[in-house]
């Protein structure tokens, strides 16, 4: 199975996402600069954080436009895993390819810190390793991450299990001190319809290896680790 890491002008999580996937996981991941993505050779893509065209106009929005969105498109209603970190997650809204928008943190201010987030879908491709109800800590860095959606929208990805993570406090519960950015209904990641594509701001990559992380937590290779044996399965399909 093979994994490709998009790169684009700014993004500047590739490598430590690169890192994850090759050298922890064993697995067969390739950094591809956007305009040479070519799905056709991949099983997966992951779309890392930074800031892709310096966030010039709106986070996400200039990247949205590349070529390589209509491979991960096409990769997508084909049913291969997507997975969108931070600025990933604002190009794959950006792009249309996950529903609703990301909008300035409430505060207006650039957020950094640690959080931890609830599955409500443990039975994604993305969190095959995690109980509904799981807490995961993970880091966030981000300006432009609250996530919107309107009243029906809204109802439809709650009905369709389209919310995968939400922002939670130590006891497990959604609360407005654990809500980093002033997302409604504290929604941390979203998936598309199928279940294939998801987004989350917070950073899986920067709580995969204990040595780096405050807390001692390897929390995001759950994601990683999920997303590999998705394509496992879909593979031998």
């Amino acid at each position: 199975m093979k994994v490709a890491i998009v790169q684009f002008p700014g993004t500047n999580c590739d490598r430590d996402t690169y890192y994850i996937l090759k050298d922890v996981l064993q697995a067969d991941a390739e950094l591809i600069w956007h305009e040479d993505l070519g799905m056709d050779t991949f099983d997966s893509a992951v779309i890392p954080g930074g800031f892709s065209y310096g966030d010039n106009l709106r986070a996400g929005v200039i990247a949205a436009h590349s070529p390589a969105l209509r491979q991960l498109r096409k990769a997508g209603q084909d049913g291969k895993p997507i997975l969108g970190i931070c600025n990933g997650f604002q190009i794959l809204i950006e792009s249309g390819l996950l529903p609703g928008a990301l909008l300035r943190n409430s505060s207006l201010r650039f957020v950094c810190r640690w959080v931890n987030v609830r599955v409500e879908a443990g039975n994604s491709l993305f969190t095959t390793f995690s109980r509904n109800g799981t807490i995961l800590k993970m880091p966030i860095a981000h300006n432009e991450g609250r996530y919107y959606a309107e009243g029906d929208l809204l109802a439809s990805l709650e009905m369709n299990g389209q919310i995968i993570f939400k922002y939670v406090d130590e006891g497990g519960q959604p609360s407005k001190p654990s809500n980093p950015n002033g997302s409604i209904l504290n929604i941390a990641g979203v998936s598309n319809y199928e279940g294939n594509v998801v987004g989350l701001m917070p950073h899986p990559e920067r709580a995969s290896e204990s040595l780096l992380s405050p807390f001692r937590t390897t929390d995001g290779l759950q994601i990683f680790r999920s997303m590999l044996r998705s394509v496992e399965v879909l593979l031998k399909r």
